[in-house]
């Protein structure tokens, strides 16, 4: 009878000390938040903007957002985007995409070629009338 109890009491131990180590790592997981990928883009980009452009910050986050809009692809536009933080222009090499895709390079570039010289330079008109 003792050891039924004994077992009784461990199981429920047990049972008590896995949902409570669960609810922990969900809270701990709630907590930690995963970067921006939006911010790190502009982080990353912004270094090869200075000089170029008064605002580089504005003019990342800009080509950013045309890129995760317009480009609708996701290895196109993952190369896109890793050219322009990369470079701080438009840049995709072939090997960033799957050979299936790379004929679909110049399109792209199509496709967001007059958004990205809308980024570049109505963010600088903008700022020098505010």
């Amino acid at each position: 009878m003792s050891l039924r109890i004994h077992a009784s009491v461990i199981a429920a131990c047990l049972s008590f000390c896995t949902s409570a180590h669960a609810e922990m790592l969900s809270q701990i997981n709630s907590q930690i938040r995963l970067p921006d990928p939006r911010g790190e883009f502009v982080r990353q980009c912004a270094p090869h903007m200075l000089g170029r452009w008064e605002h580089p910050e504005s003019v990342c986050g800009c080509l950013h957002d045309y890129a995760a809009s317009v480009v609708e692809d996701a290895d196109l536009r993952s190369a896109l985007l890793r050219g322009i933080s990369e470079n701080g222009v438009p840049t995709i090499e072939n090997e960033w995409v799957p050979a299936s895709k790379r004929s679909m390079i110049a399109a792209t570039f199509t496709k967001v070629a007059k958004p990205t010289m809308q980024c570049m330079f109505e963010p600088a008109k903008e700022a020098k009338t505010n």
